[in-house]
């Protein structure tokens, strides 16, 4: 076992797009845990939907051998975290198992509002930051700039920065010195009980759940009976090790060490991110701190869209489940869509992933309704209810509405600031603070609703600053809002999954173009279809798909114009019958389309 003294855990946080599972890429090249032909971009980034957006979704933790110019071989533990602002608990669980951080800064962008936010986590947690500016072989890397930025928005001392670049392996061993030299050692009683504090977990079809731990006291060995402490569920540990891109079998894992435990562990809903491992023999008097369930802030629901495919889709959930802490869901069924769950999601990103993660990883074929916040309702004469579902909305007269609000801060350069100041004022924004950062960066920060914030805002905000402005923003209270139901009906008839909840004032122009979207999609039948958008019995917003008509006159060439008429008189009444029986068939397309382009222009 290598001594406390030459171990050292660390994280590498920034924000998104900064070159961190670039800088992983090459911190594992220099340790050579693995043959450069097996080599490849993103190593860390094992699902195919990170490869190809270029993001990180799951933590991903790594050890590492260093043999150090004071002589000594040093084992280091780095964690990969999510850069993207959906993902802010995995981060703080992750920066949780380690002693320092390396703040990655890319040298073309300069600070950006995830970087302070990642340093504030950082910082909550007591680590020892070092700022990394990468991207330095780029023509437009602007080095003296950043250090300024350094001093002066993160308060960090910028002669401590390290200078890499990710892509070339530029000022990676320099890199490497800095982390055995700046970092603190682990703390920690071997002899002590075990408190083990799990930041991420992962299921294997043959091994069960897969457990990625860092010990903080203790240790542990196969053999062991361990118990999960936020639900006092007890298992035998079966293997434990650490991760060198693949698992590596260890004898067993002591304090200060990164790794996982294998237990035979079944049940999806036991492991949570945050928690804390212990003995059942000997327990440990109480938890690490830190550990909290998430709360979800977006809604949604999914439905297969063969409904014999609900049980597949149930265990397909339950599995992504066991590796996404932050997912939370439950049954729902619909009229119109049958069977599904009522899901909910950290932001829209993440509902993204979550779709695109089911259709790929578990063959799911899967229609989701349009998203929302979770509001909090007083019916008249009826106690206050939370409703994220329009399902649920009550009816009658609503007393009192409250929406969630977020702090939103956005870093933009000062050129695009008028235009980005009109976007917050039209999506509710109240300006509370605005500084210059330096001479060509401004930092906004407005209150707004996590509502406004759900369709299209952070693609406006990037067309409007040509992509130079970040954002990143935190839920803060409720406040009142005057809050409608829009029900969309097809020919008379209520399609509960097209329902939505919205600000009243922005009720007509969300109905019109959810209506325009289903004209678009819905194809043609012989009787005319109407489609409308209505608050209560009010009818806010209408459109027609005209019918088809079967040339029931091809027959009829010359002679009498009065049989031309009643041949057209009887298609009339055969159609008032079919409008009668007719039930409008809805695509798929129907949905996704309300879904992804609402609020577009």
């Amino acid at each position: 076992m290598t001594e406390l003294k030459y171990k050292r855990n660390f994280c590498i946080t920034a924000h998104i797009d900064h070159g961190k599972s670039t800088l992983a890429d090459r911190l594992i090249q220099k340790a050579r845990i693995i043959e450069d032909r097996q080599m490849m971009n993103q190593i860390l980034d094992n699902m195919d939907i990170e490869r190809e957006r270029g993001i990180t979704i799951k933590s991903q933790a790594v050890t590492i051998p260093y043999h150090a110019k004071d002589g000594h071989d040093y084992e280091l533990n780095f964690v990969d975290t999510p850069g993207h602002v959906d993902f802010s608990y995995e981060v703080s669980r992750a920066i949780a198992s380690c002693e320092g951080a390396l703040l990655l800064i890319d040298a073309t962008q300069g600070v950006e509002s995830q970087t302070v936010s990642n340093m504030y986590l950082a910082l909550e947690q007591d680590l020892t930051i070092v700022p990394v500016i990468n991207k330095i072989d780029l023509a437009s890397a602007d080095i003296d700039g950043v250090k300024k930025q350094i001093d002066h928005d993160l308060g960090l001392d910028s002669s401590d920065a390290q200078l890499v670049s990710a892509k070339t392996g530029q000022g990676i061993d320099d890199l490497m010195e800095a982390i055995v030299t700046k970092f603190p050692p682990p703390q920690g009683d071997i002899n002590a009980p075990l408190k083990a504090l799990i930041f991420d977990c992962h299921y294997d079809e043959y091994r069960g759940v897969i457990v990625h731990i860092r010990i903080m006291e203790g240790r542990v060995k196969p053999g062991d009976i361990i118990r999960l402490m936020s639900s006092s569920t007890d298992y035998k540990v079966e293997q434990t090790g650490i991760f060198k891109i693949k698992f590596e079998e260890k004898a067993a894992l002591e304090a200060g060490d990164v790794g996982y435990i294998i237990a035979g562990i079944k049940t999806v809903q036991d492991v949570r991110v945050g928690d804390t491992i212990t003995l059942a023999s000997n327990p440990a008097p109480e938890p690490l701190p830190g550990f909290k369930e998430v709360k979800p802030v977006v809604f949604s629901s999914i439905y297969p869209i063969d409904s014999n495919d609900y049980e597949e889709l149930k265990d397909a959930m339950e599995k992504l489940k066991l590796n996404d802490a932050s997912l939370v869901y439950e049954k729902d069924n619909s009229l119109a869509l049958g069977n599904g769950f009522r899901c909910g999601f950290l932001g829209l990103l993440h509902l993204e992933i979550v779709q695109e993660r089911l259709e790929r990883d578990f063959n799911q074929v899967v229609i989701f309704t349009a998203p929302s916040v979770r509001y909090k309702v007083r019916a008249a004469g009826k106690e206050e209810i939370a409703v994220d579902n329009p399902a649920d909305y009550p009816d009658g007269k609503i007393e009192a509405a409250e929406e969630p609000y977020i702090k939103a801060t956005i870093i933009t350069p000062a050129e695009y600031l008028g235009s980005i100041m009109e976007l917050c004022r039209l999506k509710r924004g109240a300006q509370t603070n605005m500084q210059y950062l330096d001479e060509k960066r401004v930092e906004l920060t407005y209150d707004m609703p996590l509502a406004e914030v759900l369709f299209d805002f952070y693609d406006k905000l990037k067309s409007y600053s040509r992509g130079y402005a970040s954002f990143d923003y935190e839920v803060t209270d409720y406040r009142p809002t005057d809050l409608v139901k829009i029900d969309i009906l097809l020919n008379g008839k209520s399609v509960d999954a097209l329902a939505q909840l919205c600000f009243r004032q922005s009720a007509v122009e969300r109905a019109k173009k959810v209506c325009e979207r289903l004209k678009d999609e819905i194809a043609r039948q012989q009787f005319k279809i109407a489609i409308q958008g209505a608050i209560g019995s009010q009818i806010i917003a209408r459109e027609t798909v005209n019918p088809v008509r079967k040339d029931v006159l091809a027959k009829c060439y010359g002679g009498d114009i009065t049989r031309k008429r009643k041949l057209l008189e009887k298609q009339k009444e055969g159609k008032k019958r079919m409008l009668m029986a007719g039930d409008v068939e809805l695509p798929q397309s129907a949905f996704l389309a309300v879904l992804k382009e609402k609020d577009a222009d």
